[in-house]
Parts: structure tokens; sequence; C-alpha cells
């Protein structure tokens, strides 16, 4: 069974930074894409960012491209979400996600995904 811890979320004035970190364990976690997914108040849950398991290629919202980095460390079993230039629209709980092997083309969507984190929060306001 996998399981994903984020953190990283807070705070944050329109314009700043944040880090968020997904730790996994009880899986192989190279052999896994991992996707970053959130959700505001009142709509529902949407795709962020993924990345790719073995190749690391990366998949982005339109939202947040050119804002926002996916990222993977192996070694740690740890995948991260950088996002820059926040705006208030960003404001949501976002959750990381794991699928072993899995494809491609669907890495967009939630239903790719088996295992899914708590969520952590993520508060874009002046």
């Amino acid at each position: 069974q996998v399981q994903l811890v984020e953190s990283g979320g807070g705070l944050v004035q329109p314009g700043g930074s944040l880090r968020l970190t997904c730790v996994t364990s009880g899986g192989t976690f190279i052999n896994y894409n991992i996707g970053w997914f959130r959700q505001a108040p009142g709509k529902e849950r949407e795709f962020v960012a993924a990345i790719r398991y073995r190749s690391g290629n990366t998949y982005y919202a339109d939202s947040v491209k050119g804002r926002f980095t996916i990222s993977r460390d192996n070694v740690k079993s740890t995948a991260y979400l950088r996002m820059n230039l926040l705006r208030p629209e960003d404001t949501a709980v976002y959750y990381c996600a794991a699928k072993q092997y899995g494809i491609l083309s669907t890495m967009a969507s939630q239903s790719h995904y088996d295992y899914w984190g708590q969520g952590t929060q993520v508060t874009v306001s002046s």
C-alpha cells in the first residue's frame, strides 16, 4: 500500500512562492507517475501538473504553465511542486497522487491515480 503525505502549504501574498512536498512510502517510487491536483471551495478537483515515471517528462495545466514546476527525487521518494507568481485563484487544497506504470494519455485525469494524499491548504491573499 502506497502512502503519500503532502506538506508545505500556507498563506502567501499574491506574487509569492511556495514549494509543496509529497513524501511517499510503501512502493517503488521510480515506477510511479505522480500528479498534483487542487480543489478550491465549491469547485471540482482539477489537474495541476504531473511527472512521468522513469522519464521524468512533465505536464501542466494551462493555468499554471510557466509559473509552477513539478519535479521528483527518486532517491528520496519525494515529489515537489514549486509554485511561483501565485495568484488568489490558486487558493485551494493541493493533493498529490500516484499511479504505478500509468499510461501517458490519462495522467491529467483523477481516475488515472490509485493513491492520494490528504492534501495541504494553499491560500493566496494580501
